[in-house]
């Protein structure tokens, strides 16, 4: 990625990863799966799109699924402090050179006015802080089944160069929790959060840009054990890619699922308090097999090597562009799980380091 212009105005006050807008082939397949096997609930639909959430939330929505002929990511949306930040957005990336536009409140139904950037790493971004409010389901133990999802955690990209994607990240106050990294200082993948958890958003080495999936919480290990069952008892256990499992990373209790379009969908729970100050960044060898699995079957090679298609705001694919630095597939493909490096263990493992 070229080096970008040091704007001269403060970023945008982002608070956290608010909701994600993907572009499907088949509604009402979409719809048995995210409804029907995952739970979340519906604010509004008709024949061409959904507007959903999970039982905590009470914004309008944390996932659109949209009608169309490529199967993709529209937007990756940040919630900001205030209204007045969207001037701040409008400032900054003008001063960045890229793409800008102001849209008026309605524009996505249940979201008041927004901005929405085509960022430096190619994504399209929304910046936005009114949104409907809804009732949230917190209480409804009469309606959330055993495996309830408690509401979206957080995004994670493809980016061919993730200490430029950090760079950027950084600049809109974003804080480094976690990475990977070998000897010779290659950064393979890092952590970035604005909320106080692990991440709201994490950069993952690879040809980009590209969606590798969006994450919702549970509260509990049991509630993602409980979806492995669901699947199992509807014979849809092949949606399960990869798990049930522990992270080192982020030391969260994961599934990883496929949905009819292949996009991934992470269901994630227990990760760790990142809010203070000093909170020290946990860096990985990328030789330890437990950076990805604390314990766990390997990674299938599908994990690393797929991921979903992004949409510019003409909504036409953005070109690829393919990461020159080692990939941490080439690495580890194979051996991550149960088949620990044994090498210089003394050596391997996390190390904790100075807050970046």
């Amino acid at each position: 990625m070229p080096a970008l212009p040091t704007p001269s105005v403060t970023p945008p006050d982002v608070i956290r990863a608010a909701y994600a807008e993907l572009i499907v082939s088949d509604i009402a397949a979409s719809r048995a799966f995210y409804v029907g096997v995952l739970g979340l609930v519906v604010t509004y639909e008709d024949d061409d799109t959904l507007y959903l959430r999970a039982f905590e939330e009470y914004l309008h929505h944390s996932l659109i699924l949209r009608r169309g002929p490529v199967p993709a990511l529209a937007a990756l949306a940040y919630r900001v402090r205030s209204a007045g930040e969207l001037d701040a957005a409008v400032a900054y990336y003008e001063q960045l050179g890229v793409r800008v536009e102001r849209r008026a409140a309605g524009a996505t139904r249940g979201v008041g006015e927004a901005v929405r950037i085509e960022d430096p790493l190619g994504f399209p971004i929304e910046f936005f802080y009114d949104s409907e409010h809804v009732e949230r389901f917190t209480r409804r133990y009469d309606v959330q089944g055993a495996g309830a999802i408690s509401r979206l955690d957080h995004f994670n990209i493809v980016t061919p160069d993730v200490p430029a994607a950090r760079d950027y990240y950084e600049g809109l106050g974003f804080r480094v929790s976690e990475d990977i990294k070998d000897d010779e200082d290659v950064v393979y993948a890092a952590w970035m959060h604005r909320k106080a958890t692990v991440h709201d958003v994490a950069l993952t080495g690879g040809d980009g840009p590209r969606m590798h999936h969006i994450a919702f919480a549970t509260h509990e290990r049991s509630q993602i054990l409980h979806l492995c069952d669901h699947l199992g008892a509807l014979r849809q256990s092949d949606r399960i890619e990869r798990g049930p499992g522990r992270h080192g990373v982020s030391n969260a209790f994961y599934l990883y699922l496929l949905d009819p379009d292949g996009h991934r969908i992470e269901i994630y729970t227990h990760d760790y308090y990142t809010g203070d100050p000093d909170n020290p960044v946990v860096t990985w060898d990328v030789h330890d097999n437990q950076r990805r699995d604390w314990w766990g079957n390997p990674v299938v090679p599908s994990w690393y090597a797929n991921a979903s298609t992004v949409l510019d705001l003409d909504g036409e694919p953005v070109a690829l562009t393919h990461r020159t630095e080692a990939r941490e597939s080439e690495v580890t493909i194979g051996a991550d799980g149960f088949s620990y490096t044994r090498k210089n263990d003394a050596e391997l493992g996390f190390k904790l380091g100075s807050q970046v």
